[in-house]
């Protein structure tokens, strides 16, 4: 088949190189503009453009795709690029931008969307981060038809992926990236042959996954430990969850739940396998930590690198309340 592409992280460029593998044309793939990146803030191109370029596969990176917005002339250029591909079918994964109607019905068979739930849960922009932060034991990927409908589209395919107890967003991804190659491409062939069936989505059991912000990562150790060790498995590699301790942020990248009691934020313990901070409910043994401009560091370390006493206090975020409503 003749497959146009949309996506820009590794996640979708896991599924660019599958679909390359499996032998069918990719005419033209759709990616997110160059960013900066890095100490020198240099431009650097999407995972996906990589691919692409290595693979002498066409290129466009419109700033939007509406065709009366700020970016129209991006958007006719994308239209021509699309129109000239004559794509059989367009596969979108973690593209970033929204899909207008002239585009879902452009391809002979529309484009299909590789989406890291298990549809209708967690529909939108970060299900794999907030699967982990409900506590899902499950999770895993669905091949969707799209429509108009943010993650509304009937599901041609679906396999479901157990979530382990220290599944971080980054570990999860990448077994989530795996098994998406897989099922897209299994999903074209089907498509290919005619013999794909769509299941539309129950009304029952839909939850939204809204994008995580910087501004999630203060912890509020007035929670409960197991509400936010999972909050910081789930912001794991993005955007990492903090402490104010000596008012230094210090970013908590490995914890477990642990026995003890004490005022929320307060440290109870000091040990060589790791920080022990009480929590609304129980506590929790931070055991890999990071300084700012410093590396991630196991607790051993990071204690020798500056001294922190039972009794000393991670402050409590003002703008969080003790009662901060909880996705899913």
């Amino acid at each position: 088949m003749r497959v146009a592409f949309a996506g820009t992280p590794e996640f979708a460029e896991r599924a660019l190189a599958a679909i390359h593998a499996a032998g069918h044309k990719v005419p033209l793939v759709l990616t997110q503009p160059d960013r900066p990146a890095g100490r020198g803030l240099k431009l650097q191109p999407s995972p996906v453009k990589a691919f692409a370029l290595a693979h002498d596969i066409a290129v466009a990176q419109p700033r939007s795709l509406r065709l009366d917005g700020r970016f129209t002339d991006d958007a006719e250029a994308a239209r021509e690029a699309l129109e000239a591909a004559a794509a059989d079918v367009m596969v979108v994964a973690a593209y970033g931008l929204i899909l207008p109607e002239w585009v879902l019905a452009q391809p002979r068979h529309g484009c299909i969307n590789i989406h890291a739930s298990l549809l209708p849960r967690w529909r939108g922009a970060a299900p794999v981060q907030r699967a982990i932060e409900a506590g899902d034991a499950e999770t895993g990927i669905s091949i969707m038809q799209m429509d108009r409908g943010l993650d509304t589209g009937d599901v041609l395919l679906v396999e479901a992926l157990p979530i382990g107890a220290g599944d971080t967003a980054g570990t999860l991804t990448e077994r989530l990236a795996d098994r998406g190659g897989r099922l897209v491409v299994d999903a074209l062939a089907r498509l290919d042959a005619g013999d794909v069936m769509r299941t539309p989505q129950p009304q029952a059991g839909v939850t939204y996954a809204s994008k995580v912000l910087k501004s999630e990562a203060p912890i509020d150790w007035r929670q409960p430990a197991v509400r936010i060790e999972r909050r910081i498995r789930a912001f794991d590699p993005f955007p990492g969850a903090s402490g104010v301790l000596g008012g230094e942020t210090v970013k908590c990248w490995r914890a477990e739940c642990v026995a003890g009691s004490g005022a929320p934020g307060e440290v109870i313990g000091v040990q060589a396998d790791g920080l022990v901070v009480a929590c609304g409910e129980g506590a929790l043994r931070l055991t890999e930590l990071q300084r700012p401009a410093g590396r991630r560091l196991p607790a051993a370390a990071f204690l020798q690198r500056g001294s922190v006493r039972i009794g000393d206090r991670f402050a409590l975020p003002d703008a969080v309340a003790a009662d901060e409503p909880f996705p899913g």
